[in-house]
Order: C-alpha cells, then sequence, then structure tokens
C-alpha cells in the first residue's frame, strides 16, 4: 500500500511523541507531530490520511481546528483526543464531523493503532472499487467509440490496453476510414495524460513550407509576416498527447528535424536560442506501409524505429464480418436521435447488399452510406434500393460481383477508355499495360 500520512496534533511534547512513535511502527505510515493548532492548518497541504487532535490546543481549540479542516478536507479522519472525559462534548464533536473521540488513557495509543487500521482498510477497498470502476470506465468508452465485437477488433482493444499503461510511442497504420484518430484518442482519455491536452496535426494537410513552424512554433520577427510568438504543436500538448496523423507524408528533411527533437526530448523555435523541454507523448498513423516506405527510401530508417513503438493496425471493414452491420446498427440509431427521426430496421436484402460491398472508404464511408438510406427511406425499414454506393464505378459496383480475374482487367480498361474518351494510348499509360492489349481487346469486342 501507498504511504499513509498522519498528523499528530499534541501540546505536551511527551505524549505526543509517545503517539507518533507508537503509530510509527508500521513503516508505511508517514507521522508528522505538531504542538499548536496553526501548525497543523499550515500543513493541510500535505493532504494527510488521518488525523490525531488535542482538545485542548493553546492557540485554538480543537473543535475550531476541526471546523477549519473540514471546509477544505471534509474527508479526511479526525479523532479527537481529550485529557477530560465528556460525553456532551464527545457528542457534539462527533456531530460535527469527528470520526472518534478518545479521552487520554493507557490504552489511548492502542486505540488510534486500530482507527487507523480501520480507516487504511476503508481507503484500500475505496482505492480497489475507484480502480475497478476506471478498467470498466474504459473498455465502456472503446466499445463507444470503436464498435465492434470482432476478433480483430477485440485485438485492437488489448493493444490499447497496453498502451495505456505506459508512455511509449505508439504507431497505428490502417487504410484511411479505420478509426486511427479515434484509437489514439482512444489511448489519450483513458491514460494518466487525460487531464492534459491532446493535440492532433494532419501532417499531409499542412504546406510542406510550414509544417515546421506548425510543429515547433516561432518567435516574433523570425520571418516575414512572423509578427507575433506562435506556440507549436508540441509545446500545445505538453504534459499530454501529440498525434501526428499521416506521418508517411513528412519530406526527409523535416523527418531529420523531427528525429533531433524525439532524441533530445527537446526543442527551439524558429527564430529562437531557448531550449524548450519536450515532455507531450507521441501517437503517430498513417496509412502507409512505413518499412516498405524505408526500403525505397522515402522515410528514414531511424526515424522509423524511433516511431514505431507500440505497432497497432486498424484491420480494413471489409474484412471484419459482421462488425458491418453491428455499425450499421450504430449510426442508424445515432442518425435518427440526432435528427429527432423513428429508428429503423434494415431488411434481409439491405444487409446482404451491405455484407457484399468491399469499403475502399471503410467505417467513414458505411457511416456515410447508413447516413444517406436513412434519408431516403420514407418507411421504418431500409431496402436494398436505399443503400448507395457513391464511389467511383472503377471500384464499386463491379466488386460486388463474382467475376473472373480476367473480366476484372477487362471492366477497369473499360472504365479508363471511357473516362479518356477512348485514349489508347493515354489509357495503356495510366494502367501500365501494351496498347496493343486493348486494340486486341477491342478488335475481339471484348470492351
Amino acid at each position: 500500500m501507498d504511504t499513509f500520512k498522519i498528523f499528530v496534533v499534541e501540546d505536551d511534547p511527551f505524549y505526543g511523541e509517545l503517539l507518533k512513535r507508537h503509530l510509527a511502527l508500521n513503516p508505511d505510515n508517514e507521522v508528522y507531530l505538531y504542538k499548536t493548532g496553526k501548525e497543523c492548518l499550515k500543513n493541510m497541504h500535505l493532504n494527510p490520511d488521518f488525523i490525531s487532535l488535542d482538545y485542548g490546543l493553546p492557540d485554538i481549540s480543537g473543535l475550531e481546528v476541526m471546523k477549519k479542516i473540514k471546509l477544505t478536507h471534509p474527508n479526511v479522519p479526525i479523532v479527537i483526543v481529550s485529557g477530560q472525559e465528556d460525553v456532551k462534548t464527545a457528542i457534539d464533536l462527533l456531530k460535527e464531523g469527528a470520526y472518534d473521540y478518545f479521552t487520554k488513557t493507557a490504552d489511548t495509543k492502542d486505540r488510534l493503532w486500530n482507527a487507523v487500521n480501520k480507516v487504511r482498510e476503508n481507503k484500500a477497498l475505496h482505492d480497489e472499487l475507484d480502480e475497478l470502476k476506471e478498467e470498466v470506465g474504459k473498455k465502456y468508452a472503446y466499445e463507444k467509440s470503436i464498435i465492434g465485437k470482432s476478433d480483430a477488433i477485440k485485438e485492437v482493444y488489448r493493444l490499447i490496453e497496453k498502451a495505456i499503461k505506459t508512455n511509449i510511442t505508439v504507431s497505428i497504420t490502417g487504410e484511411t476510414g479505420t478509426g486511427k484518430e479515434l484509437v489514439a484518442k482512444a489511448i489519450h482519455y483513458n491514460s494518466p495524460r487525460a487531464k492534459k491536452p491532446f493535440v492532433a496535426i494532419n501532417v499531409s494537410a499542412v504546406p510542406r513550407e510550414l509544417i515546421e513552424s506548425e510543429l515547433f512554433g516561432y518567435e516574433k520577427g523570425a520571418f516575414t509576416g512572423a509578427t507575433t510568438r506562435k506556440i507549436g504543436k508540441f509545446e500545445q500538448a505538453n504534459g499530454g498527447t501529440l498525434f501526428l496523423d499521416e506521418i508517411g507524408e513528412m519530406d526527409m528533411g523535416m523527418q531529420a528535424k523531427l528525429l533531433r527533437v524525439l532524441q533530445e526530448r527537446e526543442l527551439t523555435r524558429i527564430g529562437g536560442n531557448t531550449l524548450i523541454p519536450v515532455t507531450a507523448r507521441i501517437i503517430v498513423a498513417t496509412h502507409r506501409d512505413l518499412a516498405k516506405e524505408v526500403q525505397e527510401g522515402n522515410f528514414r530508417e531511424d526515424l522509423y524505429y524511433r516511431l514505431l513503438g507500440l505497432p497497432i493496425e486498424l484491420p480494413p471493414l471489409r474484412h471484419r464480418g459482421n462488425d458491418i452491420l453491428v455499425l450499421a446498427s450504430h449510426f442508424m440509431k445515432t442518425f435518427a436521435k440526432e435528427n429527432k427521426m423513428k429508428q429503423k430496421q434494415l431488411t434481409k436484402a439491405a444487409r446482404e447488399r451491405l455484407m457484399k460491398y468491399p469499403y475502399p472508404g471503410n467505417v467513414r464511408e458505411l457511416k456515410a452510406i447508413i447516413d444517406l438510406a436513412m434519408v431516403m427511406s420514407d418507411d421504418d425499414v431500409i431496402d436494398e434500393e436505399h443503400i448507395t454506393f457513391k464511389t467511383s464505378s472503377a471500384v464499386s459496383d463491379f466488386l460486388l460481383e463474382e467475376n473472373t480475374l480476367a473480366d476484372y482487367n477487362k471492366k477497369i480498361i473499360r472504365y479508363y477508355l471511357n473516362k479518356n474518351n477512348g485514349n489508347v494510348i493515354k489509357t495503356a499509360k495510366q494502367l501500365d499495360i501494351g496498347k496493343s492489349t486493348i486494340y486486341r481487346l477491342l478488335k475481339n469486342n471484348e470492351l
């Protein structure tokens, strides 16, 4: 158990030392001895777990000291120790919030010992209950934001649990729309950093010439237009979490600067000289295969290993089985609630149509499909006719059909020919195939 802080407030130096030494027999007890009420009140910032308070103090009465303590520390147990046995006084003190009332006798130190142990046991039970509530809260939070029942999602839950217990860097990979930022937030808001900032930046959305100032900030006058000091994302996230989304889009020059900051755990703003400590936890995400990017020379190997940390791979929606229907149901309920609509049900045909689609846009795309279906349906059900896939025809409806690879190849070539107004050379170049292949298929009426 953690250290248990005890205040002994006693004006008799011999008796006070006796109580202190007796209570300190337990090495987990940290006992402080004060001779006046003012000394006790002055040190309440130490947040004691238990107070033994003499009723007849020379400067302030024990009752007044207790009242002042209760104003700032209403839950700390206070045992009043008095040189006289007065039933009325004892009753009044108990009514004012005293934990107990002892008279100074030969066994007072043992009675205090028992009272301390009882409070310790209750504190341990409360701490255990709080921890249990926190754990239940974490699991509920995951299931509320990262929805699913598949084994793949359960594995994501397991890795999140691992991540929140340490400050290890986390690298999240997965296709666009799989929920990488949701996972990053789940880690942050269930970790000890939850009350500190969660700062996110999408590297691919910031122009290359601005990314350094966005991350590290700059001083006034650092360059033309820098009329005031700017605090960068690293500083904004100090003590909390910095989420670097699409880290694979960062250019090599900026990668070198990021690596230095991560290694040194300090930065300087552009145009400045002051070293600023970096205390933020780093979580990165990308839809790219960074190991492959390293092999191809597009990503620094040293930065890759610095960022790898605990890898969490998010599965694409098409690999999550019935999670498609679980998510669809969730999105339907959410949309109905937000728009004050009646709840609707999916027909069997609608469910089958949803299950066949490959979802190149993953969970984000499924939500858009369901939102539109809720609007298009005028009844209490959503049928297959209300399920509309808005992705490019090159990757959508024809993928729902069962075709051979040769058939798919022809459909893709046909799509690009139509897109290019029949330009065979342009189509062949885009698809990296010989133009003679396209001419042959056209000649044989296979396109």
